[in-house]
């Protein structure tokens, strides 16, 4: 996962997954202009492992935190990026500065499936669980990126146990993934949400902090 190599950056030309456009409006008298990207909304899945007693993440490599890496240790790699050269980055970062701690996740990009229904498909491929959309529970909706995309994101919360485990997760690898499947003791979790040292996402903080208020004090009166 950490193995990366040859890494260029080039301007993006068109995409799937993202349309950048510029809006302009009136505010209150005052002419303004903002620029945004079009994207499309998600869904983040929150594992109870209730056989393991654990959080079930998932850690992988992400491009765009990269990058982001090397452009904040070496200011200016980004600098002049030509959309039909692509300019290579420094080499002086492992894979490892781009690998990141996330909860299960995906985009809602295929139309007639319900957003259960997205959760339930992600929880399998990434994680390896089956899980149905009774077995889920909605948990919060939020917008993510409000200065750059203003997406929906939805998360919901599922307990599974090992039994409902029939696969080895790690994402689909004819798109591309590969996915770790982590699973983060109950007594970690608090402490593993402080260290600001770990690479996560504000989806794994929340819900960390989520099922500390609102799952565990249940689970110790049983």
């Amino acid at each position: 996962m950490e193995r990366i190599e040859g890494a260029a950056v080039s301007r993006c030309a068109a995409s799937p997954y993202l349309q950048p456009f510029t809006l302009h409006y009136r505010q209150n008298g005052t002419q303004k202009s903002w620029d945004f990207m079009k994207t499309h909304d998600s869904v983040t899945i929150l594992l109870f492992n209730s056989s393991q007693s654990s959080l079930v993440l998932v850690k992988q490599f992400r491009p765009a935190v990269y990058v982001g890496e090397v452009e904040r240790r070496f200011p200016g790699s980004l600098a002049a990026v030509d959309q039909d050269r692509p300019r290579v980055l420094p080499e002086a970062l492992p894979g490892s500065a781009g690998v990141t701690y996330e909860l299960c996740a995906g985009l809602v990009d295929q139309p007639g499936l319900s957003l259960e229904e997205v959760a339930c498909k992600e929880a399998w491929e990434e994680c390896g669980y089956h899980l149905t959309p009774t077995d889920l529970r909605r948990v919060a909706i939020y917008k993510a990126g409000v200065g750059l995309s203003g997406s929906s994101q939805t998360m919901f919360y599922a307990e599974v146990t090992d039994a409902q485990r029939g696969g080895p997760g790690g994402g689909l690898a004819e798109e591309g993934e590969l996915i770790e499947v982590v699973h983060l003791p109950l007594g970690d979790a608090q402490a593993f949400s402080d260290n600001p040292d770990i690479p996560k996402t504000l989806g794994v903080i929340f819900g960390i902090s989520w099922f500390l208020n609102c799952v565990a004090p249940g689970l110790r009166r049983q």
